[in-house]
């Protein structure tokens, strides 16, 4: 069985020998590369198209704005009205059907 340090120093060798080989062999990589993108007139924007941040243009236009619910319930003290979406007001209490506007 091989020492920790046995096996530390091989794996300093290895990574050198990996860093050597790399070193070789991108440079006819990036030759195969470059006559690939000129038999097919390749750009490097084909091949890594820029990201953009935010929404695509013309999203806004799209979505159009909502117009705000008629409220369904009032509470006649303060005049404070709710539309029935979100969370309940506190001053609806457990019976609501008080506090409901009569729809036309």
């Amino acid at each position: 069985m091989a020492t920790y340090e046995e096996l530390m120093a091989r794996k300093q060798a290895m990574e050198a020998q990996i860093v050597a080989a790399r070193a070789n062999e991108v440079p006819g990589v990036i030759e195969q590369i470059r006559e690939l993108m000129l038999r097919y007139e390749l750009t490097p924007e084909d091949i890594a198209p820029r990201r953009r941040r935010g929404r695509p243009a013309g999203s806004s236009s799209a979505v159009a704005k909502k117009a705000p619910l008629p409220p369904k319930y009032m509470d006649p003290k303060s005049g404070k009205t709710w539309s029935g979406r979100g969370r309940a007001p506190a001053w609806l209490g457990k019976r609501p059907e008080r506090f409901r506007i009569p729809q036309e």
